[in-house]
């Protein structure tokens, strides 16, 4: 399973930004997809996941009401659009892969992408 993020760039605070993340080489629909993010000198952190049929959604706490998952079974990929962006979202997302649920922690997932730049300026 390979998993392709892009979508980052540079945005004032306030704006938006779409991330897509690509999954290829097998079923899609066999898996939940996590969105993680990891600034610079910390640890990486969930901040959204969907199961692997689309059907539930899991928010961190810090993203809720201006980040929406969400995905395109035609097109085995994942979004995730953020909107109201802070300077604090600034950071490395990758999304990652594991079989059917939702998990919160990064151990828990199978497969990762490499990994977009989202840097938000004040």
């Amino acid at each position: 399973v390979q998993l392709q993020a892009s979508g980052g760039g540079l945005v004032q605070a306030g704006g938006s930004l779409r991330l897509s993340c690509a999954l290829s080489g097998d079923t899609f629909t066999n898996y939940a997809v996590g969105w993680f993010r990891q600034a610079p000198g910390k640890e990486r952190n969930f901040v959204v996941g969907i199961n692997w049929i689309g059907t539930a959604t899991n928010y961190a706490d810090s993203v809720k009401g201006r980040f929406t998952i969400s995905r395109d079974v035609a097109k085995n990929t994942v979004y995730l659009q953020m909107n109201s962006l802070k300077p604090e979202d600034t950071a490395v997302y990758y999304c990652a892969a594991r079989f059917f649920q939702i998990a919160t922690m990064s151990s828990e997932y199978l497969y990762w992408g490499q990994g977009t730049l989202v840097t938000v300026s004040s």
